[in-house]
């Protein structure tokens, strides 16, 4: 259930309290408690993570930016060089975590039903099912939306945000705090540039303007552009992973 914002309560409308002066008070504690019960779990998410030595990267974008078709190319592409698991998010199917699965890498599917978003309740179970070996990268596929996600730490020791040439240069400024919370922004299908109006320095202004500290790396997750940065990212950020050899996707 989306706590914050009732997209999964069909009775979201009871969110008012109507005896208090300000019809939004109940939401508005509604909120602080959902978020800081989420930060208490996420929390203990990170202290297991670290005592397995498992670094988490938590994927974010809209639906159909290419969060798959990047994770399918990342796995086939390091699973020499580091195991991988993936927790996949999805309001419902499991097409996704086959797709995972079809590479060779495990990976647990977290259908949301009507709610919006991955908590850290819900990757913590799935941690805990995957039960990754040690030094993994685990990826969490987070539900694609640009709002709620940005809300719930689930653990994760980075923030990547998957945006794509054909979504609009302005996304940064309609969408701040999912921009604003990103480590690492990746601009995915850069080989459709010459087909799309997509204003490449525009986009790059906007993030500046919301989050001058964002590293941003263009690339194409189908023809591979850009995908050496990406990896060099995730070696920075974990620690010479290409340079050692520790057994492929379990």
């Amino acid at each position: 259930m989306c706590g914050t914002c009732g997209c999964s309560d069909a009775g979201a409308q009871r969110n008012g309290n109507p005896g208090s002066a300000d019809p939004h008070s109940h939401t508005v504690v509604l909120e602080q408690k959902v978020l800081a019960r989420n930060d208490e779990l996420a929390a203990a998410n990170r202290a297991w993570l670290a005592e397995r030595d498992l670094f988490a990267v938590n994927l974010m974008s809209s639906p159909g930016s290419g969060k798959t078709t990047l994770l399918e190319r990342t796995i086939r592409e390091l699973a020499a060089a580091v195991p991988v698991a993936v927790v996949e998010g999805d309001q419902e199917t499991a097409f996704d975590a086959e797709r995972i699965r079809a590479t060779g890498c495990r990976a647990v599917q977290v259908n949301t039903g009507a709610g919006c978003h991955l908590d850290a309740a819900m990757v913590s179970g799935a941690l805990r099912c995957l039960d990754p070996a040690q030094g993994s990268v685990v990826f969490v596929e987070n539900v694609g939306n640009l709002v709620c996600p940005a809300l719930f730490d689930l653990g994760e020791a980075s923030r990547a945000v998957v945006t794509s040439v054909t979504e609009g240069a302005d996304k940064p400024l309609k969408y701040p705090h999912m921009f604003r919370t990103a480590d690492l922004v990746l601009v995915n299908k850069t080989d459709l540039l010459p087909y799309v109006d997509f204003d490449v320095d525009r986009f790059d202004e906007h993030l500046s303007r919301v989050n001058p500290n964002a590293r941003v790396i263009r690339i194409s997750a189908t023809r591979g552009d850009g995908m050496p940065h990406w990896y060099a990212w995730l070696r920075d950020m974990v620690g010479g992973i290409t340079g050692q050899t520790r057994g492929g996707c379990r």
